[in-house]
């Protein structure tokens, strides 16, 4: 069952992408991602009520809340980085660093989990890695370098690292509690964490400025991402993180074909190649 949970969240961390990139076109992107946290809380908070699990709040011990904190605290940082990327970035360049971070994840799920590195698996971090490599290893022309700059890709690469750990500290947080609740508590800790980043900003004037268009599109794929979150903690709680990871960031196939059809980003050969090598990779994963 974990499996079709993990599934679900794939499909909707890829409409994330795409809504969240339609947001920010003029948005700025921390302001874009306090506002989306607001409306994962509710949804949050409102899976929780209509399972009944918050009364498991009380049973909770120090170590586990502190974990879970911990991952909160990684996934806003993720956040804000990704949505930094993805701002100045295309979705096909920056989703790709983002979703390396099933290398990371499985190396550290070695060590701090214990969950062993077989053959296969190695195989498949080798085939993700190369992968990766292709789809970012692309020339860009002088114009397009100039204005984005190369700030898209050390916002694009924290951002996976941040998401490994969050993974990891997510998998040892979720040990005996709810999936939703610890889902809900984690996204409280990312709340406060994003609109703190506003104010130290002083970008909470932003918030006035932003389109009505580019306002449904952020509410849209915070509603995406509650989705995701409620499927993707679902499954690490039943399935092994070195698993359900990969599975998660098969949502690239979902973006890089919605970032198609919407913005008419195309793949080069060598990164559809890279492509290729990556959902072997992550399939292999899965099924090893």
């Amino acid at each position: 069952m974990w499996i079709l949970f993990a599934i679900g969240s794939s499909f909707f961390a890829g409409i994330t992408t795409i809504l969240a990139k339609c947001g920010i076109r003029k948005t700025d992107s921390d302001v874009a991602t306090a506002i989306r946290t607001i409306v994962v809380l509710l949804f949050s908070w409102l899976m929780v009520f209509v399972t009944g699990t918050g009364t498991g709040i009380t049973q909770i011990s120090g170590k586990t809340l502190l974990f879970l904190i911990l991952s909160g605290l990684a996934t806003g940082a993720s956040w804000i980085c990704y949505f930094h990327a993805l701002q100045k970035g295309d979705i096909n360049k920056v989703v790709p660093i983002d979703k390396s971070s099933t290398v990371l994840t499985i190396l550290l799920a070695l060590i701090f989990l214990g969950e062993g590195l077989t053959w296969g698996k190695a195989a498949a971090v080798l085939l993700i890695a190369v992968g990766t490599l292709l789809m970012i290893t692309r020339k860009e022309p002088e114009a397009e370098k100039k204005l984005q700059g190369k700030g898209w890709f050390v916002y694009a690469v924290l951002s996976a690292v941040f998401a490994s750990l969050t993974a990891i500290l997510g998998k040892i947080g979720i040990t005996g509690v709810d999936s939703n609740l610890g889902t809900a508590i984690r996204t409280t800790v990312v709340l406060a964490m994003a609109w703190v980043m506003v104010f130290v900003k002083n970008k909470q004037y932003e918030i006035k400025k932003i389109e009505k268009r580019e306002l449904r599109f952020i509410v849209l794929s915070g509603l995406a991402t509650g989705a995701s979150w409620m499927c993707y903690y679902r499954a690490l709680q039943e399935g092994p993180a070195s698993v359900v990871v990969p599975i998660d960031k098969l949502s690239i196939l979902v973006t890089i074909a919605f970032s198609w059809i919407v913005f008419h980003e195309k793949l080069t050969k060598k990164a559809a190649l890279g492509l290729l090598f990556v959902t072997a990779g992550t399939v292999l994963l899965a099924v090893i």
